[in-house]
């Protein structure tokens, strides 16, 4: 494969950091080539706490997805994903150049770069600004306007911001594990790329990613993106209610949830049967799994509890026509799908399908819908570098004499 044609993505976690490699084809998709994975324990609740860490975990994700691939990697797109982002709709107008008033490249660039035009407050920075529709000379709902002949040129756009603090932490330690970044991409887009099909974000579709520290859902409907909330409840929630009602380490009750959960108590075995060592004894005792469901099933319900008020801030009360796609890792775990059913009341919740050729592991969909979303839309870095502080001068000789002079004389 030609080095220069790849496209790399690189999905920071809660839990686990993934990085994905691939070859664009040239009917669009995505040729997988290499994957990396590894766990995250410098991130909390999509931010990072420490930066070595982070860096140590990025570094080795990246390396596993080299040694796959058979080069080095240099650049990357990352995905952005956590509770300091938010959303603004903003509008961007700029007038027709060219002669014959047809819409070029440069037009949509300069109304795109109309619409960063937006108050915000000094603590933010715009990382993203996503199309919505194009208005020419008045008609909307134009998807891509070049080519198309007009006077006047507007779009609606979503403007994506996010704290500075956080978000120049992350991409610090991207670089300084080696790699340059070529653009952040909203990761609730990049999911939507494998996770929904494009009549389910025409009719309207709640796309619910339960991670490990967060629950981020993304409302699309006439094809975009129009609303993102991010909420702290995840699947370490859960992990801690285990470690703490059977009295065990967080790392064996996360490999309890994997193994053994259950969202539903009806699925679950009765029949005590796996082994845990509590803290403080050496003494093993056999749980069931439905005691591990007592633990687990309330802390779900909580979390759909949280999604379903902030779908009513959304402005729906009652899900859209699609209802509701389940994505993330927790998502995986059995009964789940039936439990949101149950409380949505309603048949229209699913859990996403991932099929991508290539790749089984569902943990990795994130990252290729990442490769997928930069395939298709080729999205800008918008991130502007941090200047460094300019030392001011002193003054030089020829003013250093005259203030001498000046003070002699007076």
């Amino acid at each position: 494969m030609n080095k220069r044609n790849y496209i790399v993505g690189i999905d920071v976690g809660t839990a686990e950091i993934r990085v994905g490699l691939g070859e664009p084809r040239p009917d669009g998709t995505v040729n997988i080539v290499g994957l990396g994975l590894s766990p995250s324990d410098g991130v909390r609740k999509g931010v990072i706490v420490d930066l070595e860490k982070t860096v140590e975990a990025i570094a080795s994700a990246v390396e596993e997805a080299e040694r796959m691939a058979g080069f080095k990697i240099d650049s990357a797109y990352v995905g952005l994903k956590g509770m300091n982002l938010e959303l603004v709709n903003n509008r961007g107008v700029v007038a027709v150049t060219s002669e014959d008033r047809e819409i070029r490249e440069d037009d949509v660039e300069r109304v795109m770069q109309a619409a960063r035009v937006v108050a915000l407050p000094m603590d933010r920075e715009i990382v993203d600004i996503i199309p919505r529709e194009y208005i020419v000379d008045g008609f909307e709902g134009i998807r891509d306007p070049v080519g198309m002949l007009g006077v006047r040129l507007e779009v609606d756009a979503l403007v994506v911001s996010s704290l500075i603090t956080s978000l120049h932490n992350m991409l610090r330690c991207i670089n300084r594990a080696g790699i340059s970044i070529n653009g952040i991409v909203l990761q609730a887009m990049a999911n939507s790329e494998v996770c929904l099909s494009p009549d389910e974000r025409d009719l309207g579709v709640f796309l619910v990613d339960i991670g490990s520290g967060t629950t981020e859902l993304a409302l699309f409907q006439h094809g975009k993106l129009e609303k993102l909330a991010v909420v702290p409840v995840g699947g370490d929630h859960i992990t801690t209610d285990l470690a703490a009602g059977l009295r065990i380490n967080y790392h064996t009750a996360e490999e309890l949830k994997k193994e053994h959960g259950s969202a539903l108590p009806n699925q679950a075995d009765s029949e005590p049967k796996i082994e845990i060592k509590t803290v403080g004894s050496n003494e093993l005792r056999l749980v069931s799994e439905r005691e591990l469901t007592s633990f687990i099933e309330p802390r779900v319900q909580e979390i759909f509890q949280i999604a379903k008020e902030e779908m009513i801030k959304m402005g729906w009360p009652y899900l859209p026509p699609a209802g509701v796609v389940l994505h993330g890792g927790v998502s995986s775990m059995k009964g789940i799908v039936e439990v949101a059913r149950q409380f949505f009341e309603s048949d229209q919740v699913r859990l996403a399908k991932f099929d991508v050729v290539g790749v089984q592991n569902p943990v990795y969909s994130t990252v290729v819908g990442l490769l997928h979303y930069v395939q298709r839309y080729q999205p800008r870095m918008f991130v502007q570098e941090r200047s460094k502080p300019t030392k001011k001068k002193g003054p030089g000789f020829w003013q250093r004499l005259k203030d001498w002079m000046t003070d002699i004389i007076d």
